[in-house]
């Protein structure tokens, strides 16, 4: 069976201001994180590629990202394609003023009609090891269903701050019953902790990567235009259709099944700047260990 991964970098560059030319290397040979994640994904099997961007960009992208991993592709045998995520490409009326993307439930539809197989979706700029694609894509190709990379809490923490995380919950068949948002978990001596509550390090946390089916796009595309009739009029210029949001909506009305696939890698993000030293660190790491060549699509 085909599979394909799908990267939602429509806000690709914008973390620290600045474009995609000022995107951050996390290695020696100047590759990005997204890099990484093709590799792994090529690595675990998938067989497709597409990029979810902004019309505007597209040229920039192409020019510093998409020709060089097209070839890669290419020589692996991996098809690469383009989606558009517009402000405009909505199933209503077009608020007025509206300036902020329509998040991660509009990037996945955008790409509908290149979807042809089970897809896993990823952030561009997020590292999420080998493990959790290689296990989500194990579960599509068995003909598993719905499914979710769960990470352990302790390993998806920053240093420098904050971070918001899904705090997951799951039933004796490991299948998802709850994704609780919790916003400014921090680092502590004890552990970790969000508004003064301590939390389990060994929680498992959604990091918004999915596995999903292709009738999970048509779910998606009647919740977008549900989300039309009733978020955006209360919010027009600032709601947002969010996948985990709505799987959280699915759950609780029992519609979806979406079985928790625990990885033990960590995950690396860059939230703040401050962040960035610690993660070419990582990487330094990995590429000393051999879990990656300098040379990084030599091993394939």
């Amino acid at each position: 069976m085909e599979t394909t991964l799908l990267i939602m970098a429509a806000g690709i560059g914008s973390r620290f201001g600045g474009g995609i030319k000022q995107l951050e290397p996390v290695d020696g040979g100047r590759h990005i994180i997204m890099d990484y994640s093709i590799h792994d994904a090529i690595e675990a099997g998938f067989n497709h590629v597409v990029f979810v961007i902004r019309k505007d960009i597209e040229a920039e992208f192409r020019e510093v990202i998409g020709d060089r991993i097209a070839a890669v592709c290419a020589a692996k045998g991996v098809t690469v394609d383009y989606a558009f995520q517009g402000l405009h490409d909505i199933p209503g009326q077009f608020p007025e003023g509206r300036t902020k993307p329509w998040g991660t439930g509009q990037a996945v539809l955008a790409a509908k009609q290149v979807l042809k197989t089970p897809f896993v979706v990823i952030n561009a700029d997020d590292y999420y090891g080998k493990e959790g694609l290689r296990a989500l894509h194990e579960h599509l190709v068995s003909g598993g269903g719905d499914c979710m990379a769960g990470f352990v809490l302790r390993n998806t923490l920053s240093d420098n701050g904050g971070v918001t995380r899904g705090i997951c919950k799951m039933d004796e068949k490991s299948c998802l019953t709850q994704v609780t948002e919790t916003k400014n978990i921090l680092k502590t001596a004890a552990g970790a902790q969000a508004d003064g509550v301590e939390l389990d390090l060994d929680s498992l946390v959604s990091m918004n990567m999915w596995g999903l089916t292709l009738g999970f796009l048509q779910v998606l595309e009647q919740g977008f235009a549900e989300f039309f009739e009733k978020a955006v009029p209360a919010n027009p210029l600032k709601a947002e259709y969010l996948i985990p949001t709505f799987i959280g909506e699915l759950l609780s009305q029992n519609k979806i099944s979406v079985k928790v696939l625990k990885t033990n890698d960590a995950w690396y993000g860059m939230t703040y700047k401050e962040d960035v030293p610690a993660v070419k660190e990582s990487f330094a790491r990995m590429l000393a260990e051999g879990i990656y060549q300098a040379d990084l699509f030599s091993d394939l």
